[in-house]
């Protein structure tokens, strides 16, 4: 039948501008310029209009701050006495017989101590490391989860398993699947971000895929300094008449195919265009950190000098990036925003544990308490939920790889690990589940990453088990087929 070929065509329409779109910008415009123009029915109208959630929301936003590559729990958040005590000692026969190792040698494996003091913070008495006293500053502010566990052990499949509900590629991501279900209150600027510092992570942009979505729901990266947005700036000498006058030529040219085959991916590369010229100004203006008072730009930890060395989580001015990432996280959230995606990397410590991970928590301790209490201060902590995490934690065994001990580190381990949330409309100033006493296993409540999820949607309003996308004949969700919301993290 003739209409082979035109179905053939518009599935490689879609495939050429789905690989082709900048940063997820492909379909993420205003449909309604679309509406306007005729190009697009009205219920086609703008993919991130802002929708009404199932229920009451407490959360407007999420900036999720995401640590690539698994932080030592009992180094940062879980202070174990009893593995201090028994540093050097063989892991008990019951557990080493089962235990899975990412690279230590279990016939030489020995338990190793923190060389981290721990003190308790505010009227909560949340205990934090040494490491991470700007945190500790915050404590009444902060959820702290001790209980999360992970079914994945190397790093692509956790960070995958975190961000999109499960370790599989193609996924959409939870900022895509927020987004999906309440559109965005920005004009502007798109409804999901995602800003990066250190040296990369494992996942890489599959961190913030739109996955089966739309593109319009994909994460689009921006970068703290120069051009917000690549190739988001017009050539050298471009007028702004000439480009408006390109634009509609391409916006008759592309009318004109759209009306031979009805694709409306060609409507939205329209629309694509027409968004990024709103951003040319939006974006900049959202970089533009001049009109912030000094006091703030000190308080995040903007311009404050790299003390050197880093090895994994080093890549250019990573203090200064990631404190600039912090404060642009708040400003989006000013400018509705819905999703931030904060992801800093490495903190994949085999080796020389307490030299990195000093270089590492000194990089985020300061922004992220910065950010915690201009939020606060600002009015926007209760609608803004701020969540810093990891794909799995690390062994309570010292890495015995090579048998140097003075470079020593910790292992991948998915059992047992920890992090903290703020605001949004969870109670701060409390612990939540607790591990043994050496660190190796959840000993009360254990938290799933499809449980986090659950709760994360609904902060936002929304049912996770009817947040739904039909695809390939069968309904998606975040959470898969699992998930329960913690309501004891409610206030």
């Amino acid at each position: 039948m003739i209409m082979y070929p035109a179905q053939a065509q518009i599935q490689q329409t879609r495939r050429d501008f789905l690989a082709t779109s900048a940063s997820g910008l492909g379909g993420a415009a205003l449909a309604s310029l679309l509406v306007e123009d005729g190009l697009l029915a009205k219920e086609f109208a703008n993919p991130l209009a802002p929708r009404k959630p199932h229920f009451e929301p407490t959360a407007k936003a999420c900036i999720n701050i995401f640590m690539a590559g698994a932080p030592s729990h009992l180094d940062l958040f879980d202070p174990k006495p009893e593995l201090n005590k028994r540093d050097g000692q063989s892991l008990p026969t019951e557990i080493l017989d089962k235990a899975r190792f990412a690279f230590i040698k279990p016939d030489t494996a020995k338990l190793m101590g923190s060389q981290r003091t721990f003190k308790a913070h505010g009227q909560s008495g949340l205990e934090f490391s040494d490491f991470l006293p700007h945190l500790g500053s915050v404590a009444d502010d902060l959820l702290m989860v001790r209980s999360m566990h992970s079914d994945e052990f190397n790093h692509h499949p956790g960070q995958l398993l975190m961000q999109c509900g499960v370790s599989r590629f193609g996924m959409p991501t939870a900022g895509s699947w927020i987004n999906y279900g309440l559109g965005s209150e920005s004009e502007n600027l798109p409804g999901y971000v995602v800003l990066t510092a250190g040296r990369g992570s494992s996942g890489g942009a599959t961190l913030w895929q739109s996955g089966f979505l739309p593109s319009s729901y994909a994460g689009v990266l921006f970068r703290s300094k120069g051009e917000p947005v690549l190739n988001l700036s017009n050539p050298k000498g471009l007028p702004p008449e000439l480009q408006r006058a390109g634009l509609n030529t391409l916006n008759a040219v592309n009318q004109g195919r759209f009306e031979k085959i009805h694709d409306p991916e060609i409507a939205s590369r329209i629309a694509s265009y027409e968004l990024a010229s709103r951003m040319q100004t939006a974006a900049p203006e959202l970089i533009d950190l001049s009109r912030e008072k000094a006091s703030t730009l000190k308080v995040y930890g903007v311009d404050r000098p790299d003390p050197g060395g880093g090895g994994r989580g080093k890549f250019g001015d990573t203090h200064q990036d990631f404190a600039r990432n912090c404060l642009l996280a708040r400003r989006m959230v000013e400018r509705g925003v819905r999703y931030i995606n904060i992801v800093y990397a490495s903190w994949d410590h085999h080796s020389k544990l307490d030299e990195e991970l000093k270089y590492n928590s000194s990089v985020v301790d300061q922004p992220i308490a910065a950010l915690i209490r201009d939020l606060k201060e600002r009015g926007l902590l209760d609608s803004t939920l701020v969540q810093w995490s990891s794909e799995f934690g690390r062994t309570p065994l010292g890495e015995n790889r090579g048998g140097n001990k003075n470079a020593t580190g910790r292992d991948h381990h998915p059992f047992c690990f920890s992090m903290v949330m703020a605001g949004g409309g969870l109670k701060g100033g409390q612990v939540y589940g607790k591990t043994d006493e050496i660190g190796w296993s959840i000993a009360e409540n254990p938290v799933h990453p499809n449980d986090l999820q659950a709760t994360l949607l609904h902060c936002f309003g929304l049912n996770h088990k009817k947040l739904t996308y039909r695809f390939q004949g069968r309904d998606f969700r975040l959470t898969d087929v699992a998930g329960r919301v913690m309501k004891d993290w409610l206030a």
